[in-house]
C-alpha cells in the first residue's frame, strides 16, 4: 500500500531537486528520504527519480506522478481543514500571497490586528506581483491572495472586492502633456511614457484603451513597481498610469476620461479549496479595516 509520507517525500525531492535539501525542509534525515523513495518506487514498480552525481531529475513516471500526488497533498490539507471548522480554537498555519502595493498601502492593520487576535496562527505572507500571487493560488500554494483583480472571470476562482483603487493619468509638472489645456489620446500616445510589463493587470486596462481606438504606448521603461514609475515619472521619463495613493507635488493629473478610472483590489481563493478558519477571519477583518 502506498504511504502518504513517502508521497510527501516524493514531492519535496521533486520541488527542491536533492534528497538532502528535501530532508532539511521535512525535519528528517537524508536517509529516511532515500528509503521513502525507494520503498514508493518499489510499490509502484519504476523508477522515479535519475540520480547522476548529486542532481537529482524526475523520470518520465515520476513527471506523470507529480502532479497526482499534488493534488492527494492538497486533498488531505483540505480534510485537515474541514475537520478543524468544528474547533473552537483558530490555529494552524495560513499562507497568503499579496502583490507589494497592495500589501504597503492596504494591508498593514489587518496584518496587525489578525496577528493581536489569533496569535495561535502562524502567518506567512508573500509579498510579490498580483499576477504571480494569482497562479499560487491558481496551484494551491496559498489559501488566499490580496491582490488586484482580474477583469476576466476564472470558474475556478472566487474574488471579492475589498477596495476601489482610482487610477490617474500622469506626467510631471514640467512635462510638455501637463502645459496643455487638454490632452487627448492621440497627443498621449505619441509622447513616451513609463508602465507595468505587459502580463499586467494594470497594463493591460492602458494596452486595451489605446488598442480601441488604433493606437499603441510609447513605452520607455517597464517595471512593475509603483514606486518606481512614481520617481520616473516625477523625474519627467514619461506619464504614467498610477494609484491616486502615489500622487505627489511634483505630478500633474491628465484629465483623460478613457484612463482615469479604478481597479478593483480584493482577495481571491480557490473554490475547490476549502478555506480554514483563519482564513475566513482574515478576510471579515480585511472588510471591517476596509469600512
Amino acid at each position: 500500500m502506498m504511504d502518504i509520507s513517502e508521497l510527501l517525500t516524493f514531492i519535496k525531492v521533486a520541488e527542491t531537486g536533492s534528497f538532502s535539501d528535501a530532508a532539511e525542509k521535512l525535519f528528517v534525515t537524508q536517509p529516511a528520504v532515500s528509503k521513502r523513495i525507494a520503498s514508493l518506487e518499489q510499490g509502484l514498480n519504476t523508477r522515479l527519480f535519475d540520480r547522476i552525481g548529486r542532481k537529482v531529475q524526475l523520470t518520465e513516471s515520476g513527471v506523470r506522478l507529480l502532479p497526482r500526488a499534488k493534488n492527494i497533498a492538497l486533498e488531505l490539507q483540505d480534510i485537515k481543514r474541514s475537520m478543524s471548522l468544528k474547533e473552537g480554537e483558530i490555529s494552524g498555519e495560513l499562507r497568503i500571497a499579496t502583490s507589494h502595493h497592495v500589501g504597503l498601502r492596504r494591508l498593514p492593520t489587518t496584518l496587525k490586528r489578525f496577528q493581536r487576535e489569533f496569535s495561535n496562527v502562524i502567518l506567512k505572507a508573500d509579498f510579490t506581483q498580483s499576477e504571480d500571487a494569482y497562479q499560487q493560488v491558481m496551484k494551491g500554494d496559498v489559501e488566499l491572495a490580496v491582490i488586484t483583480l482580474s477583469n476576466q472571470s476564472n470558474s475556478a476562482i472566487e474574488s471579492i472586492p475589498i477596495w476601489s483603487d482610482p487610477l490617474v493619468c500622469v506626467a510631471s509638472k514640467d512635462h510638455e502633456l501637463s502645459q496643455m489645456s487638454s490632452v487627448d489620446l492621440i497627443q498621449l500616445a505619441s509622447h513616451s511614457c513609463v508602465l507595468p510589463k505587459q502580463n499586467t493587470f494594470t497594463r493591460q486596462m492602458v494596452d486595451s484603451v489605446l488598442s480601441q481606438n488604433d493606437l499603441k504606448p510609447n513605452v520607455r521603461m517597464s517595471t512593475n513597481n509603483f514606486e518606481t514609475l512614481t520617481m520616473l515619472t516625477s523625474i519627467g521619463w514619461g506619464w504614467s498610469l498610477l494609484p491616486s495613493t502615489l500622487i505627489n507635488d511634483e505630478l500633474c493629473i491628465l484629465h483623460l476620461d478613457e484612463l482615469n478610472t479604478a481597479r478593483k483590489l480584493g482577495v481571491i481563493y480557490h473554490k475547490q479549496r476549502t478555506l480554514s478558519r483563519a482564513a475566513h477571519m482574515f478576510i471579515e477583518i480585511m472588510k471591517e479595516e476596509a469600512k
